[in-house]
């Protein structure tokens, strides 16, 4: 159920920044874009906001060119809606002053959330936070059009997996139906999403693999992602989305880890992002919130800096011994 609290926000407000966190995944992009439209059928006027790019997977959802990395003066707005954000920072630069809009509705599914905001509205049984978006979208009573129906399916088939993870839900399967029902076309959806790749990603994806290493008792797996292996297959880091799940679908792997340079040192030390993936068995988000980060049951995140990748490693398979 939607608290009355946060449609009320929604319902009195004019101007609205919609922001979701950088390098954006399905549910981020497919809610952005489902209560975008639907806000700007109830008459407002409404800014999509995301520090990063549109992943090239994603940039056939209708009306995607809605979302654009300017946010221009946060004095017009009256009321900013995070969605799918365990925490604040997580948008990136507009962190710092997005508190000074009059009202920060917080919308999420992470258990891990830090309940930032004016208003947090955090359903950690929903599948995604498409989920919730779905449920505003209907007690606002605005009708779903192909636009928001096929970006809330997206939302949820990318969030679940395919609906193979853990947070798989009747919602899940419910929405998704109804929302078929609404236009959205499941062919089209996992041609683009999960059978179009580029080249380029083709070969980074060759490169990746030779990096999988195993532990010792073979239930924790780790692919190495350099940034020299992006600029000799001239891929983005939207061409590393899904990458993690070869190394977790290897058999007895429970947990698996995606550790990705993003600074290297003259010292050998540098920024690494270490995504984590879990068969269900194992709670990665627990495991990424111990290291400062956070995410799902299944699907999490972290960020190491001033280590370097065999120290890196090595904590990472040290993890191992508790599976």
């Amino acid at each position: 159920m939607i608290p009355a609290m946060l449609l009320e926000e929604i319902r009195k407000s004019d101007r609205v920044l919609i922001a979701s966190h950088t390098q954006p995944d399905g549910d981020a992009i497919g809610s952005m874009l489902a209560l975008g439209v639907c806000l700007k059928a109830l008459g407002k006027t409404v800014t999509l906001y995301n520090e990063s790019p549109t992943p090239a997977i994603f940039r056939f959802l209708p009306s995607v060119n809605l979302i654009g990395d300017q946010a221009g003066d946060l004095s017009d707005y009256d009321l900013a809606i995070v969605l799918d954000c365990g925490d604040l920072q997580r948008i990136g630069r507009l962190s710092e002053d997005i508190e000074t809009i009059p009202a920060l509705l917080n919308i999420d599914h992470h258990v891990t959330n830090t309940l930032f905001g004016t208003f947090a509205h955090v359903d950690s049984q929903a599948c995604a936070t498409a989920e919730i978006v779905y449920h505003i979208i209907r007690d606002l009573g605005v009708a779903f059009d192909k636009t928001m129906a096929t970006a809330i399916y997206t939302a949820i088939l990318t969030d679940t997996g395919s609906f193979m993870f853990q947070n798989t839900n009747t919602a899940a399967f419910a929405i998704s139906s109804e929302m078929v029902t609404q236009g959205a076309d499941p062919y089209t959806v996992a041609q683009c999403v999960y059978a179009t790749y580029s080249l380029g990603r083709l070969k980074l994806l060759n490169m990746v693999l030779d990096t999988i290493d195993i532990s010792r008792n073979g239930k924790l797996s780790t692919m190495f992602l350099s940034q020299r292996m992006m600029e000799e297959t001239g891929t983005q880091l939207d061409d590393i989305y899904g990458l993690v799940n070869y190394a977790k679908h290897i058999e007895d792997v429970q947990v698996a880890a995606l550790i990705r340079e993003t600074h290297m040192g003259m010292n050998g030390k540098g920024v690494y992002h270490v995504s984590l993936r879990s068969s269900g068995e194992v709670d990665v988000s627990s495991i990424a919130a111990r290291l400062g980060g956070g995410g799902h049951h299944s699907a999490a995140g972290f960020k190491m800096e001033g280590v370097s990748l065999s120290e890196l490693k090595r904590s990472i398979f040290s993890l191992a011994e508790a599976l």
